[in-house]
């Protein structure tokens, strides 16, 4: 698996976009990241629950890994590319894809806006 064969599987996925977070590209739907490239062009990552990852280390260990810290411990799962079978990353990419979807559509702009209020003459 090379890195542009994952970027076709990741836009494959309906209404899937490519953008760039820290750097390296990502892929999202809804505005949230499904799935990543990390920048060291051999690894990706996809979101997946801790269930669904743990179910890809399981069946294909040397592929599969749980993504360092505590992002790894809520799911989010490093693939290594060079000895990922094609059909398992398309799954993980496909559950990360409907994980993605099937949250609220992320906002824009997180923050609030404030507005400045002016004293008005009395």
């Amino acid at each position: 698996m090379t890195i542009d064969e994952f970027r076709v599987l990741a836009l494959k996925l309906n209404d899937a976009v490519e953008g760039a977070h820290m750097g390296h590209p990502d892929f999202r739907v809804n505005g949230r990241v499904f799935a990543s490239l990390y920048p060291n062009g051999q690894d990706g990552m996809v979101k997946l629950t801790p269930e669904q990852q743990q179910h890809f280390i399981d069946s294909e260990p040397d592929a599969f890994a749980a993504a360092s810290g505590a992002w790894g411990r809520q799911g989010c799962t490093t693939i290594h590319l060079s000895v990922v079978p094609e059909d398992q990353l398309g799954e993980a990419m496909t559950l990360a894809w409907q994980n993605a979807v099937n949250l609220k559509p992320a906002k824009k702009n997180a923050r609030k806006k404030t507005t400045k209020r002016v004293a008005s003459d009395r």
